[in-house]
């Protein structure tokens, strides 16, 4: 260890992966979790295997030594597990005494492949001896690391044929004739190992990890470790209680039918209204369920060791969730682009899964999943894609009328503006630029964050009521009521006024917004218009016509 400290003395400076600080008696602890984040990181991007933090060393390289003491590190340590996502610490850390005291060398891990480390959720990098932040582009270089190197490709030299299912090999066959129907007559004289091998399932008569997951008997799943096939149904009352549950396995080619079967896939009656809408429908359409599940078990990063979820509420509620980042960045680009993505987390198993017809086209069900529900005017799925996973959520029912009505007035509008409108339907951000192209188009009104249907909408969908409950009044209207007030009972107070207007303010506002602009209002009439004055105390405030 001391030719090591020598060596890093002996940098011409300070790196992307070595980082020097005095630290005489202590060092903050939320900063040492800044630097174990980029340093960690940059050691990845770099192709090393661990960076190198020393305290009781100045910028210039000077020993000047250290009293943190072990007590003080093992807090550091446990500080880091618990504040960094994937939880990691240091590799090892070195006290050396030298002429000038104590240096304490930190050496940190390189993130691991396909995983950048956070500190406290954000992710930090390096600018030569700078601290920043990890860039989109450094991001996505460590996330593509495990496209690289295909998990599901993998040949399980210790499996035979005998450990996968028979009953899972013979729907295999059955799904490949569907899939391929010229070579019905052929499959039949195919022993299983050339099937296998002609389906892409398995690689030279040898067993993959995909053969395991979709076609391997429930006692084979040891041979994926620490990769699980597990899938976990739950079903949750309208409180989002557990009500019941239950759990799947391998061979995934025949426990999805299961796992569709426990969902309760109830009528939907709509809200009668002339000819726009249909009578019934079923809440969820099958090929949306079973797309859901397929893309999990797809695109499930499987060296994270999770298990795949399908939460089902009572209410109309869909979610499925499976472990690892979104590779295409976004699912708005999935869309746009409609066409195959050039990279896969598990490109052996999506290509077995096509061929087994268990996808219909590689790229194309997200949008078709966008098109069902727009088509059925129900919420469009909703994608959130934070904390390394994918969750899915499908809501079987219609929870803005406004927005259904206008899908069904309007033929002409794009899956785009769709999805935009669906955003705005959820109270969702949306960026400048979206609320540009809305706004022109007429199709919202209101302020940033708060935007509601627009007023040609209500007007064609008969919500007008609906409208002046999301728009409101101008604020003269609340003027002149307020004045109106006051020449009747001589003046306003406070709570006189807060009676008056409060509850006809718009419903986009919350409680502190509606406050906020009735305050607003009483400054414009006080100080810019000049009708109104206090009588009253600042706390109890009397306010009288000027």
């Amino acid at each position: 260890m001391e030719e090591t400290l020598n060596q890093l003395l002996n940098s011409d400076t300070e790196s992307e992966v070595l980082e020097f600080k005095e630290a005489r008696n202590q060092y903050d602890r939320n900063k040492l979790g800044k630097y174990f984040s980029a340093l960690s990181n940059e050691a990845n991007l770099m192709g090393k295997s661990s960076s190198w933090l020393l305290f009781g060393v100045r910028n210039d390289k000077t020993i000047v030594g250290t009293h943190i003491s072990e007590m003080q590190l093992n807090d550091y340590k446990h500080e880091i597990a618990n504040h960094t996502s994937p939880s990691m610490s240091f590799t090892n850390t070195h006290r050396l005494a030298t002429q000038a005291g104590d240096v304490i060398m930190l050496e940190i891990p390189a993130a691991p492949l396909g995983m950048p480390v956070s500190w406290k959720n954000f992710y930090y990098a390096r600018n030569g001896e700078s601290l920043t932040g990890l860039n989109i582009d450094k991001i996505e270089r460590i996330r593509k690391q495990n496209t690289l190197i295909d998990w599901s490709a993998k040949i399980i030299n210790e499996a035979s044929l005998n450990d996968l299912c028979p009953d899972a090999i013979l729907k295999a066959r059955v799904q490949y004739a569907e899939k391929n129907p010229k070579l019905k007559e052929s499959i039949t004289t195919w022993d299983n190992a050339t099937f296998l091998n002609k389906a892409k399932v398995c690689i030279n008569g040898k067993i993959t990890r995909t053969a395991i997951l979709l076609l391997g008997k429930p006692e084979s799943e040891h041979f994926i470790n620490p990769g699980s096939s597990k899938i976990t149904w739950i079903l949750k009352d309208r409180d989002n209680i557990e009500k019941d549950y239950a759990h799947f396995s391998c061979p995934l080619l025949t426990e999805v039918d299961k796992v569709y079967a426990r969902i309760r896939n109830l009528k939907y009656r709509y809200l009668q209204s002339g000819t726009l809408f249909p009578d019934e429908v079923d809440q969820f359409e099958p090929y949306i369920i079973r797309e859901a599940i397929h893309n999990c078990i797809a695109h499930q990063d499987y060296n994270l060791g999770g298990k795949i979820n399908v939460v089902e509420r009572e209410d109309g509620i869909l979610t499925f969730m499976n472990s690892g980042s979104f590779i295409p960045g976004n699912v708005e680009k999935v869309i746009e682009t409609d066409a195959p993505e050039t990279e896969y987390r598990n490109p052996f198993l999506s290509n077995a899964m096509v061929n087994l017809n268990m996808i219909d086209t590689i790229g194309s069900g997200i949008k078709k999943m966008f098109l069902l529900q727009k088509n059925k005017y129900f919420p469009l799925p909703d994608y959130d894609l934070s904390n390394n996973k994918v969750k899915v959520q499908i809501i079987g029912k219609v929870i803005d009328v406004n927005y259904a009505r206008k899908l069904a007035q309007s033929k002409d509008l794009n899956l785009e503006e769709i999805i935009l409108l669906d955003k705005v339907a959820k109270h969702k951000p949306i960026t400048d630029s979206e609320i540009k192209d809305l706004k022109k188009k007429k199709l919202i009104e209101g302020r940033k964050p708060n935007f509601f249907i627009s007023l040609n909408i209500a007007k064609a969908t008969g919500e007008k009521e609906n409208y002046i409950k999301q728009r409101g009044f101008k604020d003269d209207h609340y003027k002149k009521m307020i004045l109106g007030f006051i020449e009747k009972y001589g003046q306003a107070s406070k709570k006189e006024i807060d009676n008056l207007i409060l509850d006809i303010l718009p419903d986009v506002l919350d409680k502190n917004q509606k406050e906020n602009k009735v305050r607003n209002i009483i400054f414009s009439m006080s100080k810019r218009d000049n009708t109104i004055i206090n009588k009253g105390t600042r706390k109890k405030p009397k306010w009288i016509k000027v």
